[in-house]
């Protein structure tokens, strides 16, 4: 049975989560034109007087849309890996309503006018970094108060640590105020040419190992930079090992910058992925099980601020390249929340709050944004099933990217509809 485009929905005793703080509730809720028309009673009440389809919603979740405080495209129009309009059909429909685009691109955003013309055709609401640095060349600062005055929510470079001289300038210039700058703990240089972290699992299975001082050393350079610069609002992108963590854990809270964690790093590790699987070639570099272990309960703990998808997509023909020859990365917002979902919820014994915490409010406020909360009038809602099991294959609304962890299938728990996505309530629905 399909519902007509204008036929209200009835959500019965499904599981309300309002805002940041509330308590998870089971309610009756209205969903009419896309939007939250009633909660509660009143629910009931006005679905009888407008004749409303009713759902049995009570293993699902209403909650506001997710964050995604940093990814990458490079070629917004044209790109055969991803464009804009693919970008932002996949991610409205693995139940995002923000996403933040860093700097890389085939035109470097590191200049105000980079930074127009990114306008998406639907409601995801997008967001731009600006460039510390021009084109992350660490030789020359980019313009930071042009950049900020055209639109940027921040400034961001590569992933790797630009060069200490040239942070040190750009801080003290100070030109970006109280502006995020997003800068990743990372010194290729220190890499010894490896693309797994060491460890005994990555040994065993022959991969070429980085050590963790590639991580270790410019976090330390970064957090005296902080300290030396505490009016700056320093922001650590992607910590990957347990002994970053353990960096941050030594400083007081008042004093610990906010960082991010890709969301693969809580998934995957050397010594559970299997060696012909997606996803070893990232940056920074797959961790052995003690480093996702660190970076969990550094999640749960606050020590980690907030997760992020860092979509950073490839093509078939790229995908086909040896995996020391391709570029690093991983696809694909869909498999974030029913990931994590399993991983968090199911087997750490995570509450749906705690989860929407890192993937909702908290990248929200890292990002300078209130975070999101359910209202009524408000289509900025979606609706998960934990328990749905899906074919990735089988999804229309998948990316284009080739390099998507998991997309084989089946995954378990899916998104069902969203306010900021009607097309996809109406297919959805219909399958219930």
């Amino acid at each position: 049975m399909t519902s007509k485009p204008e036929q209200p929905l009835l959500l019965h005793q499904v599981q309300l989560l309002e805002a940041e703080g509330a308590e998870l509730r089971r309610c009756d809720v209205l969903i009419q034109a896309g939007r939250i028309a009633a909660i509660g009673a009143e629910a009931a009440q006005q679905a009888a007087a407008c004749e409303a389809r009713v759902l049995e919603a009570q293993e699902w979740l209403l909650a506001p849309p997710l964050v995604d405080p940093h990814s990458e495209l490079e070629d917004p129009a044209t790109g055969s890996a991803e464009t804009l309009a693919s970008l932002e059909r996949s991610a409205l429909a693995a139940g995002y309503g923000t996403v933040a685009l860093l700097p890389r691109a085939y035109s470097w955003r590191d200049r105000p006018e980079r930074l127009q013309g990114l306008v998406p055709l639907g409601r995801l609401q997008l967001l731009l970094w600006g460039s510390f640095s021009h084109r992350a060349g660490g030789t020359e600062l980019a313009a930071h108060a042009d950049q900020l005055a055209a639109g940027a929510i921040g400034l961001a470079e590569a992933d790797q640590i630009p060069p200490l001289a040239l942070l040190e300038r750009g801080f003290t210039l100070a030109e970006c105020g109280r502006a995020p700058l997003l800068l990743a703990p990372r010194d290729p240089s220190l890499s010894q040419g490896g693309f797994v972290r060491e460890g005994v699992e990555a040994l065993r299975a022959g991969w070429p190992t980085d050590p963790c001082i590639s991580e270790t050393l410019p976090l330390q350079s970064l957090l005296a930079m902080a300290q030396r610069h505490p009016a700056r609002r320093l922001q650590l992108m992607n910590l990957s090992t347990a002994e970053g963590v353990a960096l941050l854990r030594e400083l007081p809270e008042h004093q610990r910058p906010e960082a991010t964690v890709c969301w693969w790093h809580l998934l995957a590790d050397s010594g559970s992925l299997d060696p012909i699987a997606e996803g070893w070639r990232v940056v920074p570099p797959l961790g052995t099980p003690n480093d996702r272990r660190a970076l969990q309960q550094a999640l749960a703990d606050g020590v980690i601020t907030a997760v992020a998808v860092h979509h950073q997509a490839l093509d078939a023909e790229e995908q086909l390249l040896p995996l020391d020859q391709r570029k690093p990365g991983v696809a694909g917002h869909r498999s974030v929340l029913p990931g994590l979902w399993q991983e968090l919820v199911v087997q750490r014994g995570w509450t749906a709050a705690q989860l929407w915490r890192v993937l909702c409010f908290a990248p929200a406020r890292l990002l300078g944004l209130e975070p999101p909360s359910l209202s009524l009038g408000s289509d900025q809602w979606v609706l998960f099933d934990p328990n749905r099991q899906w074919i990735p294959t089988d999804d229309p609304w998948g990316p284009l990217a080739a390099n998507q962890p998991g997309a084989a299938g089946p995954l378990t728990g899916q998104v069902l509809a969203s306010g900021l996505i009607p097309e996809l309530e109406r297919w959805k629905a219909s399958a219930v």
